[in-house]
C-alpha cells in the first residue's frame, strides 16, 4: 500500500492502494485478460519484472487479486472486489480518450499496440484455420520494427521474429497511423486512400482485413467539439455532497 492521506474519504482510502505508479494499469491488465505473468508484462512492457511482481503481491494482500496454480501454473486473477474496479477502468479510458489530448511520441509503443490488437482478432472473420499478418513500421528503429500475428485455432501469438510462415498480407504504416487508426482517431479506409497505410496481399484479403480485428474497446468514446466551450460538471453528487447546510 502507498503512504497514507490521513484522511477518512474512502476516496482516499482507495487511492492509497489504486495510485502507485503502475498498479491501476496492472489491474487494467487484469481485467481485459491477462492471467500469467508473462502475459501481464506484455501489457505493461515498460514495467520491471520486480516492479511487476511487488504490485501483484500489493494487489493480492489488498484481496484485490488473488494468485493460485493450476495445471503446475501461477496465474493471477481479480477477486470480486477487483471486479468491482472494472467499470473504473473503463471510465478512465474513456476520459482519458476524450480529455486527455494528442499523444506524444513518446507514447507510442509497438509492443502495446501488438499486444492489444492480437486481443481484439475477430476470429470468425478470418477465412482460414491460420493466417499469418505482417507488420512494418518503418519509422522504428530496431527490433521492433517488424511484427508478426500469427492467428490459429482461435488463438493467436505476437511475434517479434519472423515464424517463417505464408503470409495472408503486410501491413506497413508509421507507428503513429496505425495507433490512431486503433484508437478510432482516424479510419482504416481514410489511411489506405491517403497511402498512409498500405496492406499487401490478395485483393480478397486486402478488403477483408479491416474485419479481423475490431478497435480499441475506447474506439467509439465520443470526442468533445474542438469549439466546444460546454462545462460540465464530473462529478455532481460529490459537488453537491461538499456544498455546506445552510438550512436553519
Amino acid at each position: 500500500m502507498g503512504a497514507s492521506y490521513g484522511q477518512f474519504c474512502p476516496v482516499a482510502k482507495a487511492m492509497e492502494l489504486l495510485d502507485e505508479r503502475w498498479t491501476l494499469l496492472v489491474v487494467r491488465e487484469l481485467v481485459m485478460g491477462s492471467r500469467h505473468f508473462n502475459e501481464l508484462r506484455r501489457g505493461v512492457p515498460r514495467m520491471s519484472p520486480t516492479l511487476l511482481s511487488k504490485r501483484l503481491h500489493t494487489l493480492v494482500r489488498a484481496g484485490v487479486a488473488e494468485r493460485r496454480v493450476e495445471d503446475g501454473e501461477v496465474l493471477y486473477a481479480l477477486t470480486a472486489a477487483g471486479q468491482e474496479l472494472r467499470p473504473v477502468v473503463e471510465a478512465l479510458g474513456a476520459w482519458g480518450t476524450r480529455w486527455m489530448g494528442e499523444l506524444g511520441d513518446e507514447d507510442l509503443d509497438p509492443k502495446l499496440l501488438l499486444w492489444d490488437m492480437h486481443r481484439s482478432v475477430d476470429h470468425g472473420a478470418v477465412p482460414k484455420s491460420e493466417a499469418v499478418v505482417h507488420f512494418v513500421f518503418p519509422d522504428v528503429r530496431g527490433t521492433g520494427r517488424e511484427w508478426w500475428l500469427v492467428i490459429s485455432d482461435g488463438s493467436v501469438d505476437v511475434c517479434d521474429d519472423d515464424p517463417g510462415k505464408p503470409l495472408a498480407a503486410t501491413l506497413t504504416s508509421s507507428l503513429r497511423v496505425l495507433v490512431d487508426v486503433w484508437r478510432g482517431e482516424r479510419s482504416w479506409a481514410d489511411a489506405v486512400r491517403s497511402g498512409a497505410l498500405a496492406v499487401d496481399g490478395p485483393t480478397s484479403t486486402r478488403r477483408a482485413l479491416p474485419t479481423w480485428f475490431t478497435l480499441s474497446v475506447f474506439a467509439n468514446v465520443p470526442r468533445p467539439r474542438p469549439d466546444s466551450q460546454e462545462e460540465t460538471s464530473l462529478v455532481p453528487s460529490l459537488a453537491h455532497a461538499s456544498a455546506p447546510n445552510t438550512t436553519t
